[in-house]
C-alpha cells in the first residue's frame, strides 16, 4: 500500500509546485519523474519503450514535427499577413476579433488536431494583440478553450478520440455522426459565454486600429515562393493526418516526414529553425508522462476506475454520468492522453459486462466527451495547453496555471453538464 500513496504524494506536491508557480514547472516535472523512477514507482527504463505506461513519444514527434513546420512557415511572413487581415476584418473591435480567431480554431480543430491548430494559430494571435497594442492572453486562452472543444467532434480532433477509437473500434464517420451534434451547441455557447468570460480584457485602441487598417497586408511577405512551397507541404500533411488510418501512419509519423520535406524545400537553416522548436514543453510532456507512468504502474488509476465501476455496477446511466464528471475531473489533473490509455480498457470490461448493450455502447462517447471536455480544466489537462502556455511565455505573454485554469473550469462544467444531458436525452 505504501506504493500507490507514495506515488499519488509526489504527484500532489509536484502538481501543487506547478499550480502554484512556486518552482519552475520543468524542473518540477523531471524531479517528480526522476523520483518516481529512482525509488521504483514505474517499470524503470520500460517507460521509455511502454506505449501504454511509460513516455507517448507519438505525442512528442508529433509535436516536435509541428514545432520544425511552424518554424519553416514563419520565415514566409505569411502569421503577419494573416494578423493584419484579422485586424482588419474585425476592424479591431476586441469580441468580434477573439469571435474570429474562436470560430477559426473551432472549424479547424476537428480536421488539423486541436495541437496543430494552437501551433498554427497562436502566433497569428501574438502579431496581431501586438499591432493593437492589446493583451494576447484572453485571446490564447480563448482559442485553447475552443480548440479542445472543436477538436472533440472528429477521430483525429483530439488525441484521447483516437485512442478510445482505436480501444473500440469506432470510425471517423461514428465520431462525427455521435460526437458533432453536442460539440456543435457546446461551442456555439462557448463563443456567447466568452464574451462574459473575458469582458474586463476587451481593450480598444482607435490610434492603433486606425494605423493597422493603413496597412498593406500583402507586403507582409516576404518569400512567396517559399510560401506557395510550405503551403503545399503544409496541405500534404493534413491530408495525411486525414488518412492516417488508411495509410496506416501514426499522425506522429505524417508530421516528422513534412518537417523533413519541409526543411528540404525550403532549404531554411536548420539551427536557426530548430531554435524555434518549444524544447522546454516537450521536455515537460516526457516528465509528466513519466510521472502518470507511475500512477498507473502503481495502480492508482485503476483502482480509482475500478473503484467507480463497481459503485455504478450495471446501472449504465450511473455509468455514463460517471464517466463524463469523473473523465472530466481526473483527465484535468492526469492529462486527458494517458487518462484515456489508461482507462480505455476499463471502460472496455464495463461495455462487454453489460446486458444492456444500448446503454453500454454509450459509454464510449460519454468517456470521450468527459476526457475532451475535461481537457479545458486546467492548464496541463492537455497537450494544447501546454503547447499554446509555451508558446506565449516565448513571445512575453506570460499565461499563470491559474489564470488559465478559473477560465478553463467554468467552461469545462458547463461543457459537461450539456455533455450529460445531451447523452441522457439520446441514448437514455
Amino acid at each position: 500500500m505504501l506504493s500507490p500513496a507514495l506515488a499519488l504524494g509526489i504527484f500532489v506536491v509536484a502538481f501543487g509546485f506547478i499550480a502554484t508557480e512556486k518552482a519552475d514547472k520543468v524542473k518540477t516535472a523531471l524531479v517528480a519523474a526522476g523520483l518516481m523512477t529512482a525509488i521504483g514507482l514505474n517499470a524503470g527504463s520500460e517507460i521509455f519503450f511502454s506505449e501504454r505506461g511509460g513516455i507517448d513519444w507519438n505525442v512528442i514527434f508529433l509535436l516536435l514535427g509541428m514545432m520544425i513546420i511552424v518554424g519553416v512557415i514563419k520565415q514566409t511572413g505569411v502569421f503577419d499577413y494573416l494578423a493584419i487581415w484579422a485586424a482588419k476584418r474585425s476592424r479591431g473591435h476586441p469580441y468580434r476579433l477573439m469571435v474570429m480567431l474562436m470560430v477559426i480554431t473551432g472549424i479547424a480543430s476537428p480536421f488539423l488536431d486541436n495541437v496543430t491548430i494552437i501551433m498554427l494559430i497562436v502566433p497569428v494571435t501574438v502579431v496581431v494583440c501586438r499591432r493593437l497594442q492589446v493583451p494576447a492572453q484572453p485571446y490564447i486562452i480563448a482559442e485553447v478553450l475552443a480548440s479542445n472543444i472543436g477538436g472533440a467532434a472528429t477521430l483525429i480532433g483530439d488525441p484521447p478520440n483516437i485512442i478510445i477509437g482505436s480501444r473500440a473500434g469506432l470510425s471517423f464517420n461514428d465520431f462525427l455522426v455521435h460526437m458533432a451534434p453536442v460539440v456543435t451547441i457546446v461551442f456555439v455557447l462557448f463563443v456567447g459565454l466568452t464574451r462574459w468570460l473575458f469582458r474586463k480584457d476587451f481593450v480598444h485602441n482607435p490610434d492603433k486600429v486606425g494605423e493597422v487598417l493603413a496597412l498593406d497586408e500583402r507586403r507582409a511577405i516576404t518569400d512567396m515562393r517559399l510560401l506557395v512551397r510550405c503551403l503545399c507541404v503544409l496541405a500534404l500533411v493534413i491530408a495525411g493526418f486525414a488518412l492516417h488510418s488508411v495509410l496506416h501512419l501514426e499522425p506522429s509519423i505524417v508530421a516528422l516526414l513534412g518537417a523533413g520535406v519541409m526543411l528540404l524545400v525550403s532549404r531554411a537553416d536548420v539551427g536557426e529553425t530548430m531554435e524555434e522548436v518549444e524544447w522546454p514543453t516537450l521536455v515537460f510532456f516526457i516528465g509528466l508522462f513519466v510521472m502518470v507512468a507511475g500512477l498507473e504502474h502503481t495502480g492508482v488509476i485503476s483502482a480509482i476506475g475500478t473503484w467507480a465501476v463497481g459503485v455504478v455496477g450495471d446501472d449504465m446511466f450511473a455509468a455514463a454520468t460517471a464517466l463524463i464528471f469523473g473523465s472530466a475531473v481526473l483527465g484535468a489533473f492526469f492529462d486527458n492522453i494517458p487518462y484515456a490509455a489508461t482507462m480505455a480498457p476499463i471502460v472496455e470490461d464495463l461495455v462487454a459486462g453489460s446486458s444492456d448493450p444500448a446503454g453500454a455502447g454509450a459509454l464510449w462517447w460519454a468517456f470521450a466527451l468527459g476526457a475532451d471536455f475535461g481537457g479545458n480544466g486546467t492548464a496541463v489537462a492537455a497537450s494544447a495547453n501546454v503547447v499554446a502556455i509555451g508558446m506565449a511565455a516565448r513571445t512575453g505573454n506570460h499565461i499563470s496555471f491559474w489564470q488559465f485554469t478559473r477560465y478553463g473550469i467554468i467552461v469545462t462544467v458547463v461543457s459537461c453538464v450539456l455533455a450529460w444531458i445531451y447523452v441522457a436525452l439520446r441514448y437514455f
